[in-house]
């Protein structure tokens, strides 16, 4: 008889076709098991609960709310359990909240499924895995050698989220600033990659936090 898989791992991922695609590849591979999928944080919390997984592969962005907020309850249910964040941009700053939150890695979603099975069985193994590049810059942040958070931001930048703390819509910012419209999305989008912000709101929240706006 073929030996079971050594990997039980729980899926968290909120797009069918993703999770589906995602779900397939890795169990087809012998030593990785998908014991259960979710597409919530609470759906998430209750699964890792049920199944105590080794690994945890968890969307950052979900409906009801940040995946890298829910690392900590996760691991308040199942606390030998490895948890592996998906995201569509990787920086610094998000990376740096992964491991502060207890995470063991951060992997984009454009990397190929060869590569994110290889990253689940490091993570099982109790290694960590980061996006090419990040791991520097991560060390870097927690050991005090980089600026705290927001000192990439350049000065428009800092004057948009200034802006952003006083309510400012896309359109006021352009306004304010004197800039088109495009030019002020993407200083505002900037802002919240650099805050490791998944919206205007969280990242006015983050800078207030960091005292970036005292």
């Amino acid at each position: 008889m073929p030996s079971p898989p050594s990997i039980r791992l729980v899926l968290v991922e909120d797009h069918a076709m993703v999770a589906e695609a995602i779900g397939l590849a890795l169990g087809r591979t012998p030593d990785i098991e998908v014991v259960a999928q979710s597409g919530t944080i609470a759906g998430a919390v209750a699964d890792t609960g049920k199944h105590q997984p080794h690994v945890v592969v968890l969307d950052r962005r979900l409906p009801d709310g940040d995946g890298i907020t829910a690392i900590g309850q996760l691991a308040a249910v199942a606390p030998r359990a490895r948890v592996l964040v998906l995201t569509g941009e990787a920086t610094v700053s998000v990376a740096a909240r992964v491991v502060a939150a207890g995470g063991a890695g951060l992997l984009v979603k454009s990397s190929r499924l060869g590569e994110l099975e290889s990253a689940v069985r490091e993570v099982a193994a109790g290694g960590v895995v980061f996006a090419p590049g990040l791991l520097p810059g991560v060390l870097d942040r927690l050991t005090g050698r980089a600026g705290r958070l927001g000192s990439e931001l350049t000065g428009r930048e800092r004057e948009t989220l200034l802006l952003l703390a006083e309510g400012a819509s896309t359109y006021d910012i352009s306004q304010r600033l004197g800039v088109a419209r495009n030019t002020a999305r993407n200083h505002v989008q900037h802002v919240l990659e650099k805050l490791g912000a998944r919206s205007k709101l969280e990242a006015v929240a983050v800078a207030r936090k960091e005292g970036l706006l005292d």
